[in-house]
Order: structure tokens, then sequence, then C-alpha cells
């Protein structure tokens, strides 16, 4: 799948918004994809996580034996792409502001996961997952995602496979371009603005 078919997947689902939004890290940005429209047709979902399987190595999709994903963005995302893989999926999430596995899910010691993000844009909240699935017992032997939107700057300590690799710029709240500034924030996403 090319970047420009991923991209018409965003705009069918009209996923692709433009505007004012506050990211989960509190940074602005004038652009904002929304995965959790893009996923809600599983035959949408279906065909993205089928092309972001492909682009992880052989070799290393050979040894994933589960996907794990953080809450709530990365659930759905998780799941498809499990499912893709043919391994089971679970999520951390953060009852008390820390990610941790819950619901009775569970790792082997030394369990070969995959941590699965919808986007990653600072790859803070995937370092923490990593983080949680390591206290947890798993190895983190790799990270995809539907989006990266650092453009390859993220830096998530393991290998990295997004789907697509956006430059989307971002702004601290205080440093916005007059354009930006003139246009109210929203908060598309699952977690509480910063």
């Amino acid at each position: 799948m090319t970047d420009d078919e991923v991209l018409a997947e965003f705009r069918a689902a009209d996923a692709l918004l433009e505007g004012h939004f506050i990211l989960s890290s509190g940074l602005r940005s004038p652009r904002y994809l929304q995965c959790a429209r893009v996923l809600m047709d599983p035959r949408r979902g279906a065909r993205l996580s089928e092309a972001l399987a492909a682009r992880i190595p052989a070799e290393l999709r050979a040894r994933i034996t589960a996907v794990v994903s953080p809450a709530m963005g990365g659930v759905i995302a998780g799941h498809e792409i499990a499912r893709a893989l043919g391994v089971e999926a679970m999520f951390v999430e953060r009852p008390t502001g820390t990610f941790e596995l819950r619901r009775g899910f569970r790792l082997e010691p030394g369990q070969e996961v995959l941590m699965m993000e919808d986007v990653v844009t600072t790859g803070l909240s995937s370092r923490e997952a990593i983080k949680a699935i390591e206290a947890a017992g798993g190895t983190v032997i790799a990270g995809a995602s539907l989006v990266d939107r650092s453009n390859g700057t993220a830096d998530l300590g393991i290998p990295f496979f997004p789907l697509i690799r956006l430059d989307v710029p971002t702004y601290e709240a205080d440093a916005l371009p007059p354009a930006l500034a003139a246009i109210p924030a929203i908060k598309p996403g699952s977690r509480a603005a910063a």
C-alpha cells in the first residue's frame, strides 16, 4: 500500500482533519488523523493492518507471539495487527496514571511482543507502554503504528515500523503561528488535554 493509498483510506473515512488540535502530548497541530474513524470499518482496518504487517521484516514477524497496545487509541489498531499476524492482542491501560497490564492479561517471562500504537507523535506513550510490557515480563522486539507523525524522529528504542510517516508540524501552546492561534483548539483524542 502506497502513502497515497493510505491517505486515501483516511480521507474516505473523514479521518484526516484540518483545524487546531490539542494532541495527547499537549502539543498543538493544524492536522489530525483520527484513527478511530479509519478503523470504524473492519474491512478498512483489515486492509491497513495487513499492509502494515507486510512491512515488518519476516524474521521479526515470525518471532512475535503477542501484540500489546496502549489504551485507548491503540486498542483497535492492536487487535487488527494481531489478527493480521495471527497472534493474541492485549492492551495496557492507566487506571492510576501509569500503564499496566490488567483484565487478566498475562505475558510469559521473555515472551516476544509487538507494541502497537495508532499514532506516534513524540513516542512518549509508546515508551511508557514498552516499560509496562517489560514490567509484566514481556520482551518488546518491535513497535508499529498506523501513523508516525514525527516523520521518523521519534525514538522508541526498538525497531519501529509505521504504515505511513508524515511530517505534520506541532507547536507548543505558547508558540503558535498566528493563523493557528486564531482558530479555537479542540481535543479530539482519548486523553484529557495536557
